[in-house]
């Protein structure tokens, strides 16, 4: 936590911490390390300068994420260590503003992320999936769920969110892929965030029916950026960034969902559970989140406009830190026995959708996903199991997001 006691000790090592292509939910080992080196270490990442402060402990994380004296604007003006070969935040990038910006921006598309909105989504994404699990029931095992269930439907859900035609879908999945892989080089990954800029600014610019007949009505996200633009409360530069924010994160529910399943897959003791007791997948959920990894290495930084002291440790002004939700769900003293899928866990105030203002807009709606996916596993699929050995599965090498590559499944 954030206090007025500083070390007097030496500064800690600088910990180099590679891009690894770790294989299934494995946990980062060096990030394992530096959990065990305290709660508040320094580490150099592949890409980018110099070395940043990395705090791991549930406490502090939530501590710093939540504290205006770290800024998130400020990292678009230095060149801060990072795992990411390309760097380049379009105008409006969300991520990287701070109060009042920040919240302005947000209140843009707010309503499409409330209770009513998703729970308004609920019924069609329900159909979506339904749709995709039909064709995979009538084709038959084995197939490839990747392919046939965890792409499709979070980006048939997000687009259908967006106001983005069906037709556009495969270039919207094709542009999130190259923007989220250093695998294909930072020229294919800036050629790609261009490419669906320019598309948002093409799609924001068109006149809508407003009555949902172009899939672009009032309440879609694209809806409501073309009204806060035309109230002049964001400019259309901003707008687009937003809308290349939310469509990119739309996409997570495929990797972590794909994780989840993973983890089921091989652990067949838990989907056996979930098919017997219904009433303990909400918290199975909340557990499966916590317990997978999210992403590769850490996030986006912060940098401190003042002396702040975290866990006894001075941060200096100018200095970047980044905070880890990973290991702050398996900090002990919130999680006990955190190496352990719980499914009874509770409360459960994991992290995984992040903490303070920049708390995941898109929480609830991805929640959602994950629990009809969750539902269309374990009770459509009786007899679920993997298809190959289990270290045959491919999971995904270059990626800032882990999960499977392809993930083949009979029955």
């Amino acid at each position: 936590m954030l206090d007025e006691t500083t070390t007097t000790a030496p500064l800690p090592p600088i910990r180099h911490w590679p891009a690894l292509d770790l294989f299934g939910v494995d946990f980062d080992p060096v990030l394992a390390e530096l959990m065990r080196e305290g709660p508040v270490t320094r580490i150099k990442l592949p890409n980018g300068e110099g070395w940043a402060w990395l705090v791991t402990r549930y406490d502090d994380v939530r501590a710093v994420t939540n504290d205006p004296r770290f800024s998130r604007k400020l990292v678009v003006e230095n060149d801060v260590t990072r795992l990411a070969p390309h760097f380049i935040p379009v105008d409006g990038a969300v991520g990287f503003e701070d109060p009042p910006d920040h919240t302005r921006l947000r209140r843009a598309v707010a309503p499409a992320f409330t209770t009513r909105g998703v729970e308004r989504l609920r019924d069609r994404a329900r159909q979506l999936l339904e749709e995709l699990v039909d064709e995979v029931l009538t084709d038959g095992p084995p197939t490839d769920f990747t392919e046939r269930l965890l792409g499709p439907f979070p980006l048939a859900v997000v687009c259908e969110l967006m106001g983005v035609p069906a037709i556009d879908r495969p270039r919207m999945h094709e542009w999130t892929n190259l923007i989220l892989s250093s695998a294909h080089g930072v020229e294919r990954s800036q050629r790609a965030k261009e490419d669906m800029c320019a598309y948002f600014a093409d799609l924001l610019s068109q006149p809508r029916d407003g009555d949902g007949s172009d899939g672009t009505d009032e309440e879609s996200v694209i809806g409501l950026l073309g009204t806060a633009v035309a109230n002049g409360e964001i400019t259309p530069s901003e707008a687009v960034g937003l809308a290349l924010l939310i469509q990119i994160g739309g996409e997570a529910v495929t990797n972590n969902c794909g994780n989840m399943l993973f983890i089921l897959l091989t652990r067949p003791e838990l989907m056996a559970r979930l098919r017997a007791e219904p009433a303990v997948r909400p918290r199975a959920i909340d557990e499966l989140l916590r317990y997978i990894p999210h992403r590769s290495a850490v996030g986006l930084s912060r940098i401190a406009l003042e002396d702040v002291t975290v866990a006894g440790v001075r941060i200096r002004a100018g200095e970047p830190v980044y905070v880890s939700y990973l290991a702050a769900n398996r900090d002990p003293d919130v999680f006990p026995d955190p190496e352990t899928l719980d499914f009874d866990r509770s409360p459960h105030p994991h992290v995984a959708f992040g903490y303070g203002p920049h708390f995941c807009v898109g929480a609830m709606l991805a929640r959602m996903e994950s629990e009809l996916l969750v539902d269309a596993f374990v009770d459509r699929f009786p007899g679920l199991r993997l298809a190959v050995p289990v270290h045959a599965v491919p999971f995904r090498r270059g990626a800032l997001i882990r999960g499977p590559q392809s993930l083949p499944v009979t029955w």
